[in-house]
């Protein structure tokens, strides 16, 4: 099986696993008089099958033989007809399938297809789809996964070294919430260096981490700081250096406001 899904697999190997489970059965119940009978059986319909895999990763004619080839079944907002009858599904069955996918309105579908294993997959029509902060023209910050650092309890070392901090980092981000590592269920650090932890006593309410909005917070300390010093001062050469420095920095954060702020 490998890592497939068994809610997903094609019809093909749902009756190979099937065929490979009852041949087992039946060997561990002695039904089966010659016990090699059934070793080389079990071993056909386990090899058997492996071997039409790789065939099938050369060959596109035999991936379609054995796992089938998808279904369009709406082109251009129109519901293909004579392929939803191959597919065996009714227009009943095809509105149920794109509720799965809160798609309430078929108005709202350019495209959908059904993948060989029977998922249907939608293309939504343009005006349809959820915006994105690339469609209004937002920069965002890139974002890795978090790292989990505590699980039950336990430090892990390895995710603080892939982060670049240690143990003491740690230790010093659970003095400040005032939580002891002996509390914490699972404790994971995003690519921006918040640390979320929860508890296992739920009934502690921890601070919500801000890492972020407190480096923006400093940044506009002492861009109104600058400002404040070129306003007081009477020399005008620290007046424009003052000046500048404050307007670089406003430069600045007007940059850097779309990756610090969410």
């Amino acid at each position: 099986m490998g890592k497939r899904n068994i809610a997903r697999t094609t019809p093909f190997r749902f009756v190979s696993y099937v065929t490979a489970a009852v041949i087992a059965a039946i060997m561990s119940l002695n039904l089966i008089p010659n016990p090699a009978f059934g070793l080389i059986a079990l071993g056909v319909w386990v090899i058997f099958p492996i071997g039409l895999d790789y065939i099938a990763i050369k060959s596109k004619w035999t991936h379609e033989l054995i796992n089938g080839k998808e279904t369009i079944l709406v082109k251009h907002g129109k519901i293909m007809e004579d392929n939803l009858l191959q597919a065996r599904l009714t227009g009943e069955e095809l509105l149920r399938e794109l509720r799965y996918k809160n798609t309430f309105n078929l108005a709202d579908v350019e495209f959908a297809v059904m993948e060989d294993t029977g998922d249907i997959n939608l293309f939504l029509k343009s005006d349809k789809k959820p915006v994105s902060p690339h469609d209004l023209g937002i920069k965002t910050a890139p974002q890795a996964e978090p790292q989990t650092v505590i699980l039950d309890g336990n430090i892990l070392d390895e995710p603080l070294s892939s982060l670049g901090v240690n143990r003491e980092w740690l230790n010093i981000q659970l003095e400040t919430t005032g939580v002891s590592p002996d509390n914490v269920f699972i404790g994971q650090v995003d690519s921006s260096g918040d640390l979320y932890l929860d508890l296992f006593d739920d009934s502690v309410q921890l601070p919500q981490p801000k890492v972020k909005e407190l480096l923006y917070a400093n940044f506009e300390k002492i861009q109104s700081d600058l400002m404040t010093f070129a306003l007081e001062t009477k020399n005008e050469a620290a007046k424009k250096m003052y000046s500048k420095h404050a307007e670089t920095l406003d430069q600045l954060m007007k940059k850097l406001k779309p990756y610090l702020l969410r």
